[in-house]
């Protein structure tokens, strides 16, 4: 039975679902019946890097750029990097309307009509990660969705904006996780990401949903981290749809060689350490 649903918070509050199985579909089936509770996280914040960049996100424009790379057939772009440089705050999109509705470009609909459900079907708030704004009426957003870097316009009075101040790395070869803030490193670990068969797919990405699994001793740990990226292997896994996640193991011995699904595996201990740092919104990139 689902908790009562609670309005968006902002990054001083996580957001969990709680599952008897697990929310993360490359790695383990996701579960229906999932209860939404909420868990105050404190964490040290970095101190402020002296090092600053710029990001499109800022940019007010009156000129309507096109999606990037735009699929006609659907009237979704695909976003390309974040950076370098990095800025050491990122704009992050939390719905406030029941359902956002999709624009291949400002004032016009997606040719599918496409709407994305608030809650999500995960029975979370719906969050996107602002890639460009136009104007005060319009705003550039990566969704979760496939194809990975899904990138659409919608309207501003939709949503409400935040921000998050960390974006996080993930280099495959080296099996490294590095949370930065602009351009100064804020922690950094030892991971196992997918195997030669289900290689973790590589993009940028942003954190969509935060869970806690019923047994934090189990094979996903006691968090579960997911951020927008799908499998290139999976379209489906389990009772999913190929999301991949960052979470942790009863198998620390494997952390460092590459051994999952697609997801991203990491201590227990780290899983904790990396939770309150990686807010809902907040960018992932995973390079090989």
């Amino acid at each position: 039975m689902s908790a009562a649903r609670r309005p968006a918070r902002t990054f001083a509050s996580l957001c969990f679902v709680a599952l008897a199985a697990t929310t993360v579909v490359a790695c383990g089936s996701s579960g229906s019946g999932a209860e939404q509770v909420t868990a105050q996280v404190r964490s040290s914040r970095a101190a402020p890097s002296k090092l600053s960049g710029t990001w499109p996100v800022p940019t007010m424009t009156t000129t309507i750029p096109p999606l990037p790379n735009l699929d006609p057939s659907t009237g979704l772009g695909v976003s390309g990097p974040m950076g370098p440089p990095w800025p050491t705050m990122f704009t992050v999109a939390d719905a406030i309307v029941p359902a956002v509705a999709l624009y291949q470009s400002p004032g016009v609909p997606v040719p599918t009509a496409r709407t994305l459900p608030n809650p999500t079907v995960e029975d979370v708030p719906l969050v996107m990660l602002v890639r460009r704004r136009s104007g005060t009426e319009w705003l550039q957003v990566q969704i979760n969705s496939r194809p990975n870097g899904a990138t659409a316009w919608i309207k501003a009075s939709d949503v409400r904006l935040r921000s998050v101040p960390n974006h996080i790395l993930i280099e495959l070869g080296a099996r490294r996780l590095t949370v930065y803030h602009g351009d100064a490193v804020v922690w950094s670990t030892s991971v196992a990401p997918g195997k030669a068969s289900s290689p973790t797919p590589t993009g940028s990405f942003y954190v969509d949903i935060l869970a806690k699994p019923s047994n934090p001793n189990g094979p996903y740990g006691p968090y579960q981290i997911s951020f927008s990226g799908f499998s290139n292997v999976y379209d489906h896994f389990g009772s999913g749809n190929g999301q991949v996640a960052i979470h942790g193991t009863n198998q620390p011995a494997l952390i460092g060689t590459p051994a999952s699904h697609g997801c991203v595996r990491m201590s227990n201990a780290d899983i904790t350490h990396l939770l309150p740092m990686a807010t809902q919104g907040t960018p992932v990139v995973v390079v090989d």
